[in-house]
Order: structure tokens, then C-alpha cells, then sequence
């Protein structure tokens, strides 16, 4: 879905490393951060965040990326513990998270 939306295979094999890597711009990064604050277990998004993404993003941009993260996590989640099988969609490139 991300190549069918522009994004080039650099930028999606460099998601590990989003933190440093130059192909994010600031407000990606942010949502990255987000992104990342909203899978942990617990969930903790620190407020100087939340702050920065609201200040950059309309009312109803700052829902539709939370409820994009939330939904993301709740199939995710819901997969892992129905022991749920790849489907066999990624073809190129299909990125686990790193431990942190």
C-alpha cells in the first residue's frame, strides 16, 4: 500500500532507523514518534508530543492518524494472539520492528 501511495523503497527500508535517517521530514518523524509511543505496552504518548503533532496537524488530522495507529495495533494485537498467519500480501518488503 505505501509504494502504491508514493513512498520509494529507500524510505520504507529505512523505517528502522527513521530516527536518523534523512528521508523523514519533521513532521514524519513526529508521527513516527507517535506512531511508536501508541504500540507500546502501555501505551505512553509524553504530553511535549502529543503537544507537537496537534500544533502541526489539524483537529481531524490528529484523529484520523490516531485511529489509523489504533486500528493498526488493535489487528495487530487481535493476529498475534489468534495466531493469525501472514496472508502473503508483503512481496518486497515487509519490516519487523526492531527490540528495542
Amino acid at each position: 500500500m505505501s509504494r502504491s501511495q508514493g513512498i520509494d523503497r529507500e524510505k520504507l527500508r529505512d523505517l528502522p532507523h527513521w530516527e536518523s535517517s534523512a528521508r523523514f521530514d519533521d513532521l514524519e518523524r513526529l508521527a513516527l514518534a507517535y506512531a511508536d509511543a501508541m504500540t507500546s505496552a502501555p501505551v505512553d504518548v509524553p504530553d511535549r508530543l502529543f503537544d507537537a503533532l496537534n500544533v502541526r496537524l489539524r483537529h481531524d488530522q490528529l484523529v484520523e492518524l490516531t485511529t489509523a495507529l489504533a486500528w493498526e495495533n488493535f489487528r495487530a494485537r487481535w493476529n498475534r494472539a489468534l495466531l493469525v498467519a501472514s496472508d502473503g500480501l508483503a512481496r518486497e518488503i515487509c519490516l519487523l520492528p526492531e527490540h528495542r
